[in-house]
């Protein structure tokens, strides 16, 4: 799959976490083969339950660890000559050999499971993880649905898609919204996360009520969506948006309401954030990437991404 971002002159893979699978499609035992950050990588769930993400070529003769590849215990065999690799990237054993050689080993990818994903650490330069991927306490509070999974694959670079949360113009011609709401911008103290928030009045199954759309974004991939307004009730959205290469995203959308609100205004909010994405999805998926853009006066929090999001990219081997 191919995009019309496929080409010289898009800013690059990020830096920073994004999820690589749902935690419920990799059971104990369970190895797939998965490809992000242009890279093919092997995830694995050892007989201890953690989750692991490894370079996919064995260091022996270059075979896939995904294709025929089994856990044995805490490691993944290679399904060649059974070498077996351990979440480090180690070849622990070699059925017919005691001496292993020091070079015996892939790169292992940190790993962070947590909100229903598993998220893998890219960094272009390998440094270790600076910051962590948020805990959602709506997502374990009782009072809230189970969450709804959404997924979809675009061809589009990654950035073209979290750039809309910093677009409050588009909400007006894309998705019908009644006009152009007031928008503020803030920033945390580490500079990796920032939160944009508009207010309006929005027609409920309650009633019409004066809502905050409170979006939340932790570096390149992370984002939340929260409703809020409705006395005593709460809708909220979260998703990973991954870099398959630099054309191609994947994209992780889970949906929850408080159970007061599941029966009616839940599911609206809920379709209509999945119509939303499909009503994007056509313009991605035609456009091109604009290093440079013309901006005018209204795109002042778009031109304000475009500064916060430098900090995630590392320099290019081909930019001199």
């Amino acid at each position: 799959m191919s995009g019309p971002n496929d080409r010289p002159g898009h800013p690059g893979i990020p830096n920073g976490w994004f999820a690589v699978a749902w935690s419920k499609d990799v059971p104990v035992g369970q190895v797939e083969r998965i490809r992000y950050f242009d890279q093919e990588m092997v995830l694995f769930r050892t007989r201890s339950g953690a989750a692991k993400v490894l370079d996919a070529y064995c260091a022996h003769l270059g075979a896939h660890l995904a294709e025929g590849g089994r856990v044995m215990d805490e490691t993944v065999r290679c399904p060649f000559h059974a070498w077996q690799y351990d979440g480090d990237g180690r070849v622990t054993h070699i059925p017919y050999c005691k001496k292993i050689p020091p070079r015996a080993r892939v790169r292992a990818w940190p790993v962070d499971e947590r909100n229903g994903m598993i998220f893998v650490w890219h960094h272009a330069e390998g440094k270790p993880p600076d910051w962590e991927v948020p805990d959602l306490p709506e997502l374990n509070d009782p009072e809230w649905t189970e969450p709804r999974l959404f997924e979809l694959k675009v061809p589009v670079h990654m950035q073209e898609m979290a750039e809309n949360n910093c677009d409050p113009t588009h909400f007006y011609y894309v998705h019908g919204a009644p006009g152009i709401p007031p928008t503020e911008m803030t920033y945390g103290e580490d500079g990796r996360f920032f939160r944009v928030n508009s207010r309006g009045p929005k027609e409920t199954p309650f009633g019409t009520f004066d809502m905050d759309l409170e979006r939340d974004t932790w570096g390149m991939g992370l984002s939340s969506v929260r409703m809020k307004g409705i006395p005593d009730a709460g809708l909220f959205m979260f998703s990973s948006t991954s870099p398959v290469d630099a054309g191609n995203a994947h994209s992780r959308w889970l949906f929850t309401t408080t159970r007061n609100m599941a029966d009616v205004a839940g599911e609206e909010f809920i379709d209509g954030m999945s119509r939303g994405v499909l009503q994007d999805m056509r313009i991605w998926e035609n456009k091109i990437y604009r290093h440079d853009p013309v901006l005018c006066e209204a795109d002042e929090y778009l031109a304000e991404f475009r500064k916060w999001s430098k900090q995630f990219y590392s320099p290019r081997p081909d930019a001199g």
